[in-house]
């Protein structure tokens, strides 16, 4: 079973549940198999609009673009996108724009891809130097209320801030062969 075909965990859930309750309307992403449950969720929600991007930095421009327009916006990325959004996040900074993106983390618990390592360790230091506030989830317990507070800084106080979902959280990924 990948992890596309698992069936959600309530941790899972809770996030979406937020999205839902917090007015999101716009969800962002380069497909991720960490993110797939609340990709699947947002592809199914006629009141959300899912936008696959073809590099992650265009989901800073969106979520800039839809909070001008009016609307809530997520983006959702793995830890190894951030690298490539770092001159984009400056865009926040100067126009003081609310920012919200989940990452879920490469290059941690038990990771099988040596390039996934590199960007990992430099995640957090990477987006705390462009002005971002950074959270970390490990306890499926936690997500919750991290991810919800998350989204009161950013949409009530005006914040930037990423919510790292910790690898060991998703799971163990394996390469398959076909």
């Amino acid at each position: 079973m990948s992890a596309s075909d698992a069936p959600p965990l309530p941790w899972q859930q809770a996030i979406f549940k937020v999205f839902k309750e917090g007015g999101i309307r716009q969800v962002a992403y380069v497909p991720d198999a960490g993110h797939s449950y609340l990709i699947r969720q947002a592809v199914a929600d006629p009141d959300i609009q899912d936008i696959v991007l073809t590099t992650e930095e265009e989901g800073v421009a969106l979520a800039a673009g839809a909070w001008l327009g009016g609307q809530r916006a997520v983006l959702l990325m793995q830890s190894s996108g951030v690298g490539n959004c770092i001159n984009m996040l400056s865009l926040l900074q100067s126009c003081r724009l609310p920012f919200l993106t989940l990452v879920t983390m490469r290059g941690e618990y038990a990771e099988f891809n040596p390039w996934q390592g590199p960007m990992s360790r430099a995640t957090q230091g990477s987006l705390e130097l462009m002005g971002v506030t950074v959270m970390r989830v490990t306890d499926p317990a936690e997500v919750e209320e991290v991810v919800s507070a998350a989204f009161d800084a950013v949409f009530e106080a005006g914040e930037q801030v990423a919510v790292l979902i910790s690898q060991r959280l998703i799971g163990r990924k394996k390469w398959v062969s076909k």
